[in-house]
């Protein structure tokens, strides 16, 4: 029995490494027309039991290659910590990825990044798809509106955070805001409090995944 699980998750990791390079030698938004930055940003093992999914990488995180490389990320691992998770653990243990994998570049407003297209969104869909197929998470942590409503279709944050999803194939989804400074529903005490529920979640969480 004990062979047959390493079997398995060695192939599940051979099939993940592929599907990481496929991801990073892909140019389908560039070919359909969209600017973005060809350098796919995603981390974690075949193993992770959380799955961390934003909504596109930013300038920083397309540099270095590292998921929530920036500001945002300070706040994210932030958060996380209150939730008992040291940076380096989560990061060497769990996976990060995004609902589309490129940077898409500086909004028009010129506050904050781009939010990616519908159809950027579709083209990248298989990629996530494959990915939670693979790693199969326990726990789906969407950050961000677009994340958010990836998972849990047309809603609110203020309707979600805070509270725990339990998906018929036994996975749960924890919806976080997105950390930008650019957002101002942060800014609101109520909403703050959702995420002290959140992350209140994620606690309760994390030693039963460990266990």
């Amino acid at each position: 029995m004990a062979r047959s699980v390493s079997r398995s998750l060695t192939l599940s990791e051979g099939l993940l490494a592929e599907l990481h390079t496929e991801m990073r030698m892909c140019r389908r938004c560039l070919s359909a027309g969209f600017s973005v930055t060809p350098a796919a940003v995603f981390s974690g093992p075949v193993s992770a039991w959380f799955m961390i999914v934003g909504q596109a990488p930013g300038a920083s995180e397309a540099e270095t290659g590292r998921p929530f490389n920036g500001s945002s990320g300070q706040r994210l691992f932030g958060w996380l910590a209150q939730a008992g998770w040291d940076e380096g653990v989560f990061r060497g243990t769990q996976y990060v990825t995004a609902i589309t994998k490129c940077y898409p570049g500086k909004s028009s407003s010129g506050k904050g990044d781009r939010a990616p297209t519908r159809e950027e969104q579709a083209l990248c869909a298989p990629f996530l798809k494959r990915e939670l197929d693979l790693v199969q998470p326990r726990v789906v942590v969407p950050v961000g509106s677009l994340a958010v409503q990836r998972f849990l279709g047309q809603t609110r944050l203020s309707d979600v955070v805070g509270t725990v999803i339990d998906r018929p194939d036994d996975r749960c989804i924890v919806p976080l805001p997105h950390p930008s400074g650019v957002s101002l529903w942060l800014n609101r005490s109520e909403n703050q409090e959702r995420v002290r529920q959140a992350l209140a979640h994620l606690q309760r969480l994390h030693p039963q995944l460990q266990a």
